[in-house]
């Protein structure tokens, strides 16, 4: 089992700046990849980006060269780092842990961006 609980959501003014962070406790030493995913209401839960425990990455066309995603190891923390957001970002965004074939998730949290 995986707990994964996100902070950093809120309201932001489009071009702005947020981050988010992803804290992972329980099963933790079989972690590999962990990621952010999002929803926008009406829409279909989409992934935003992932990243092995090596470092490597892999982005959304639409996040590409405004979202950083990194992690601390050490802390068993993933983080999204958001830049130049538009009011097309606004959904929920949950932080995902595949581990044995089970997807574990957080309960998300939301940034809205106003235009």
């Amino acid at each position: 089992q995986v707990q994964l609980v996100e902070s950093g959501g809120g309201l932001v003014q489009a071009g702005g700046p947020l981050r988010l962070s992803c804290a992972a406790s329980g099963s933790i030493f079989s972690i590999n990849a962990m990621g952010w995913y999002r929803q926008a209401p009406g829409k279909q839960r989409e992934l935003v980006a992932t990243i092995a425990t090596r470092g490597s990455t892999n982005y959304a066309d639409s996040v590409k060269g405004r979202f950083i995603i990194s992690r601390d190891n050490a802390k068993n923390t993933v983080y999204l780092q958001m830049n130049s957001l538009k009011p097309e970002d606004t959904a929920v965004y949950y932080c995902n842990v595949p581990l044995f074939g089970v997807h574990y998730w957080g309960k998300g949290t939301l940034v809205t961006v106003s235009s």
